[in-house]
């Protein structure tokens, strides 16, 4: 696979300067959960795990604005 195809399908995570912090090559299901596999800091590769009870940990923590906006972020354009 090529570096810009790899780049292409991938998710990244930033910091709060902006800087590269996860980047993100897969998320399958595993059973129940949801399996995310992917670098930290471009170097270290890891394997994490979802499960529905900390996904649902997860929205009750979250306000009614940050649901909203969690259901329309996919149609927001990126800056």
């Amino acid at each position: 696979m090529t570096k810009a195809k790899q780049k292409k399908n991938t998710a990244m995570v930033y910091d709060g300067q902006g800087n590269e912090l996860m980047t993100i090559r897969k998320l399958e299901q595993d059973g129940n959960d949801l399996v995310i596999t992917g670098k930290i800091f471009g170097a270290m590769p890891m394997k994490a795990r979802l499960k529905p009870k900390d996904a649902r940990a997860a929205v009750k923590i979250m306000g009614f604005k940050t649901i909203f906006f969690l259901i329309t972020f996919l149609f927001r354009p990126s800056k």
